[in-house]
């Protein structure tokens, strides 16, 4: 029985401390420009499982900029009232997040189209302060146009450290003002992965441990999934978590360029979440 026992102690400890060595973000800071306001609401997930991501992993402090509502432009397969309602789920998708996971106390999360010239400030401050052993990984998660009005109004000699992470070409070319081309004009680096859809979009059952856990924390993922899944702008979302943009985020904490995890999967953000719920 002894023997057993110290078999299942040292399979445990191997994997926490697999999963801890697999946490290996690259050089620099994080910046996150997101959508959300658009007809698709899987932002709201994915920005909640990001922020959880981060918070779990200690790397808060790496966050530099986040912000939502980047379509610029009102589309017709949304209604005004209907946006409005996206940009305050967003707006709480953040905070609440932010507050009840913890670490991001000097981070103001900005709506992009409500505060668009205190958005491009705040990411051109960023992008200004880049350099070789301190670059900035912009991550794509909506239109690229508020990335584009950035690198527009920043210092080009910067652009060398800036590196933008996408997965989808419905990102790349939804922009109203930029389009993907002219963001690489600008001499940034593309980091682009497999479409993050994948694996991280989901029968709404795979979040099932999230709905049924103990901490308020880990339940907070799953409603605000759960209040994307029954929007009802789209139906594409029915019977879905979709957390999707956040599969970038994983790739960033677990070394982006240099073996960051590309294909990541619901078990991988689990075991990231829970280790550190568990270690409290």
């Amino acid at each position: 029985m002894k023997r057993i026992t110290l078999t299942i102690c040292t399979i445990l400890i191997s994997f926490i401390v697999s999963i801890a060595q697999n946490i290996q973000p690259p050089a620099g800071r994080l910046a996150i420009v997101a959508d959300g306001n658009s007809p698709d609401p899987d932002d709201l997930g994915g920005t909640a499982i990001s922020l959880a991501l981060l918070s779990a992993t200690g790397l808060t402090e790496r966050l530099v900029h986040y912000s939502h509502s980047c379509d610029l432009v009102k589309v017709k397969k949304i209604s005004e009232a209907a946006e409005r309602e996206r940009h305050a789920l967003m707006q709480s998708s953040c905070e609440v997040t932010a507050r009840r996971w913890g670490g991001f106390e000097s981070l103001r999360f900005l709506d992009a189209k409500w505060n668009t010239e205190q958005t491009i400030f705040d990411l051109k401050k960023a992008i200004n302060a880049s350099s070789k052993e301190d670059p900035l990984w912009i991550i794509e998660a909506g239109e690229p146009d508020i990335i584009g009005f950035a690198l527009a109004e920043s210092d080009p000699k910067k652009h060398q450290f800036v590196k933008v992470i996408t997965h989808h070409p419905a990102n790349d070319d939804a922009g109203d003002f930029y389009t993907w081309q002219q963001i690489l004009d600008f001499g940034v680096e593309e980091v682009r992965i497999p479409d993050q859809n994948t694996y991280l979009k989901v029968p709404i059952e795979e979040f099932d441990w999230a709905k049924n856990h103990s901490d308020p924390r880990v339940q907070w993922l799953w409603v605000i999934g759960k209040i994307a899944e029954i929007d009802d702008v789209v139906k594409f979302q029915k019977g879905r978590y979709d957390c999707s943009d956040a599969g970038m985020v994983l790739y960033w904490i677990t070394g982006a360029t240099s073996g960051g995890l590309k294909e990541g999967k619901v078990d991988d953000v689990k075991s990231i979440l829970l280790n550190f719920i568990d270690e409290i």
